[in-house]
């Protein structure tokens, strides 16, 4: 097992994640965010080595870009919150759902191949390294976003930049799963 091409396929995989992370973070609290996270990104992880390369068998690549629904819901869907109003969803199921409609595809298809070859002992260390480099990860975006001049532009522009980033992430889920361009043959 190459601990190596691990490291640098979960940076990969969740580079686009990370700026959500940093919004997250500015409304939620860290607990929440690395609970959230940390169950869909093993859920995902877990789901790729149980399934290999029997998935493109059943699921092509151009249905997960459904997904990119999600995100796009979320960002048109206005739930802020209204003071006496309770959370439309918890930081938890929030960051959760984010997750699985941002990585999905990618988590599935490039950890894919990578986990297939390995044993199940194997599998279980490189979930734990998975698992340990998710919380150092949102610990480190955690202590960015607690600078002052991140923390006042986070105040100012987090909402509509979520909302953007959502929108804009749903998009290219569409994009790169190939969704677009499997409808457009359909037409």
């Amino acid at each position: 097992m190459n601990w190596w091409i691990i490291f640098v396929t979960f940076i990969a995989v969740n580079l686009d994640f990370f700026f959500i992370l940093l919004c997250l973070l500015n409304r939620y609290n860290v607990t929440s965010i690395i609970t959230g996270y940390l169950c869909a990104l093993l859920i995902l992880v877990t789901i790729s080595f149980l399934l290999g390369k029997t998935l493109a068998l059943f699921l092509p690549e151009w249905i997960l870009g459904m997904l990119g629904i999600l995100p796009i819901y979320m960002a048109l869907h206005d739930n802020d919150e209204q003071p006496g109003q309770g959370q439309k969803y918890g930081p938890i199921l929030t960051t959760f759902i984010t997750y699985l409609a941002v990585c999905a595809g990618c988590n599935l298809s490039i950890f894919l191949p990578i986990l297939t070859t390995l044993t199940f002992y194997q599998f279980i260390q490189a979930l734990i390294f998975v698992a340990g480099l998710s919380i150092i990860s949102v610990l480190i975006i955690n202590a960015i976003g607690n600078l002052p001049f991140v923390k006042q532009l986070m105040k100012r522009y987090s909402e509509h930049l979520m909302k953007l980033i959502y929108i804009g992430v749903g998009l290219y889920v569409f994009w790169d799963s190939g969704l677009i361009s499997h409808l457009i043959k359909m037409v």
